[in-house]
């Protein structure tokens, strides 16, 4: 059932409306039934979710007999963003996802975050699904808070995703969705994929996977689920950065999600102006190359890969 979350007057007689479709079982509801939410599309210039809600509540339709809870699917938390393919609330200048908590009493931005607040939190579990921007492409990863890891890695784990990122408190924000979720005890995956602006659908197919998995732990779902792909966990210590040092068309040299050597070249930086190369880019450590550049114009510290340091390849 699709139901209208918040609603809000704009100009010239248009609103703004948020909407989650929930599924529930055939049987009718006891009360006592496990609740999960999918969101995505807090951002609009990232589209990686929306395949992903689509193909979840496919599943769950072709197999509806096999739902014993509650599913809140909310595709577009910032419509207008999606629209206009913005990675912010247009006209408003603002990133949706540094406002939550928000505020009821507050202005339209923080009035819809606090009903979107509201509304999913006494979930069991919520998976808040982003995708990369225009620049980078990313391993399906699911990040999380140090302060948080003890309660949900065990659920990220059981994810399907490749990677489990745990970032130091410092470096969380406390103004996002993620964060002001778990803060009122509704456990909050944070996953990270693809590209901006476009939809991968081998990674959408592989987290569909991974939530159908997260549900049969909870109760949600009987049916068949596959077995969970057994993620690299790290923490921040062990991602190395490299950037550019020169501005120029990036090529790369190596595959998105492949191992590297140290000293092995990663790509180069090109003038095609003069038709020289300006730097040649090189692996600092051993390890899996989780972040790749996918826009090739750089400048002079633009962000080229993140690498997960390993000894070997075995041993990652």
């Amino acid at each position: 059932m699709v139901e209208t979350i918040v609603s809000v007057g704009l100009p010239i007689d248009e609103n703004l409306e948020i909407k989650k479709n929930r599924i529930t079982p055939l049987k009718p509801l006891t009360g006592n039934e496990k609740r999960i939410s999918i969101v995505t599309g807090i951002h609009g210039d990232e589209l990686e979710g929306q395949y992903v809600c689509y193909e979840l509540q496919r599943r769950i339709n072709d197999n509806i007999d096999a739902l014993a809870g509650i599913v809140d699917i909310y595709p577009a938390l910032n419509p207008l963003g999606i629209d206009s393919i913005s990675r912010g609330i247009p006209a408003f200048d603002l990133d949706m996802n540094r406002i939550f908590p928000g505020n009821e009493n507050g202005s339209m931005a923080e009035f819809t975050a606090s009903k979107i607040i509201n509304d999913i939190k006494g979930s069991d579990l919520c998976i808040d699904i982003h995708a990369s921007n225009i620049f980078l492409k990313e391993l399906p990863q699911v990040r999380i808070n140090e302060l948080t890891k003890d309660a949900l890695v065990p659920m990220a784990k059981k994810l399907n995703v490749d990677y489990i990122w745990i970032h130091s408190s410092a470096t969380v924000l406390e103004s996002t969705l993620a964060y002001s979720l778990n803060s009122v005890n509704t456990p909050t995956l944070v996953v990270e994929m693809g590209v901006g602006m476009r939809i991968t659908k081998e990674y959408g197919n592989q987290l569909v996977d991974g939530i159908l998995c997260n549900m049969k732990e909870l109760g949600i779902w009987t049916g068949e689920t596959c077995i969970p792909k057994e993620p690299i966990i790290s923490t921040d210590g062990k991602v190395s950065f490299i950037n550019a040092g020169a501005s120029g068309i990036f090529v790369p040299d190596i595959q998105h999600c492949s191992y590297v050597e140290k000293g092995k070249c990663v790509g180069n930086i090109l003038n095609p102006l003069t038709g020289n190369i300006e730097e040649v880019i090189t692996a600092p450590e051993d390890g899996l190359v989780f972040t790749l550049r996918e826009y090739p114009v750089v400048s002079e510290g633009s962000l080229i890969a993140r690498i997960l340091k390993t000894e070997t390849k075995d041993e990652a």
